[in-house]
């Protein structure tokens, strides 16, 4: 009796519609409201999505949408292939947001380290899959690091004071360990290099933005994406990207928007070899720290790099860091 009564109701529901439809033939705007609703029905979807019922949607603007758009992994069964700022949006908004997005690309069938491999390398734990860390590169975050990896995760890029560089491990650990979280999910490493002050109080330079492609895997598509990634910056923040010249920070004017020639011909290195053999490819910027910051978010958003739901990291139980190679260890990370 319930189901017979149900589609009764769908069929006078129809009904009404249909007529509502033959007698608002003039008005475009209520026949546009009434064609999505009448579909939903007959396909005996819910249209919760966006109004409760079909009066109410008569005085607001309808979100309501006829299909779903995924956003799969960069590793997985559904790799990743383009990747736009297509955010949920009505349909006159969606193609002015396509049209002013970054369209980019991350190789699929490659070899890239898991998330949680990584983040238990920067314990300095042993990873299961191999090739995820290295001996030779160290990856293991101190308490300060850790705060700064975590903080990256949720605002959608990396902030470190000047270039990070660890005396005692002779590197930059927070850099590496980022750079590889950033391979696993297939997403650019942007990072925010704020300069320290000066004796005056002052900064002898503004801070640094560099945007790291390589973890995209694809070196042909390189030198697309840094024209548009410039040309978007100079458009919505009037901000013209610039040489890196530090010697910390892969100082070399052929380190800096290189071509894929320059980077590495072998395809193949690209689809094996880990990230931290691989060269890096920086488009960067010298901007202000609001500016750096608002930039930084912007891109975070564009390559969906922010993880809302990222929490605080915590040291795993019976964690034992090794000794450093200068104290004859060869301890992970």
């Amino acid at each position: 009796i319930t189901t017979h009564y149900i589609y009764i109701t769908h069929a006078c529901i129809i009904v009404s519609v249909t007529f509502l439809i033959s007698s608002c033939s003039t008005d475009h705007t209520m026949l546009a409201l009434a064609i999505p609703y009448l579909l939903s029905l007959m396909a005996k979807r819910s249209f919760a999505y966006s109004y409760n019922a079909f009066p109410r949607a008569l005085g607001c603007s309808t979100k309501f949408s006829l299909y779903k758009h995924k956003l799969p992994t960069a590793n997985g069964s559904q790799s990743r292939v383009i990747c736009s700022l297509a955010a949920t949006a009505t349909s006159k908004e969606t193609d002015q947001i396509e049209s002013k997005s970054i369209i980019w690309h991350a190789r699929r069938d490659c070899w890239r380290p898991d998330v949680r491999d990584v983040e238990k390398i920067s314990f300095g734990m042993p990873a299961k899959k191999k090739r995820t860390g290295s001996r030779g590169v160290p990856h293991r975050l101190n308490e300060e690091e850790r705060r700064s990896f975590d903080q990256a995760r949720r605002q959608g890029f990396l902030q470190v004071t000047g270039s990070s560089w660890r005396s005692q491990r002779r590197d930059a650990p927070l850099l590496n360990s980022y750079r590889s979280l950033m391979d696993a999910r297939g997403r650019p490493m942007i990072a925010l290099h704020k300069m320290s002050p000066n004796t005056s109080g002052g900064v002898d330079n503004g801070d640094r933005l560099v945007v790291d492609l390589s973890p995209l895997r694809l070196p042909g598509d390189f030198e697309r994406v840094s024209c548009e990634l410039r040309e978007k910056i100079l458009a919505e923040f009037d901000v013209e990207s610039q040489m890196l010249e530090s010697p910390e920070e892969n100082n070399s004017q052929a380190d800096v928007d290189r071509t894929a020639s320059d980077i590495d011909t072998n395809d193949n290195d690209w689809e094996t070899r880990p990230i931290y053999q691989l060269s890096p490819h920086y488009v960067s910027w010298e901007v202000s720290r609001q500016q750096g910051k608002q930039i930084g978010k912007f891109l975070g958003l564009q390559f969906d790099i922010v993880e809302e739901k990222a929490t605080k990291s915590k040291k795993p139980r019976g964690v034992k860091p090794g000794k450093g190679r200068r104290h004859g260890g060869y301890g992970i990370g």
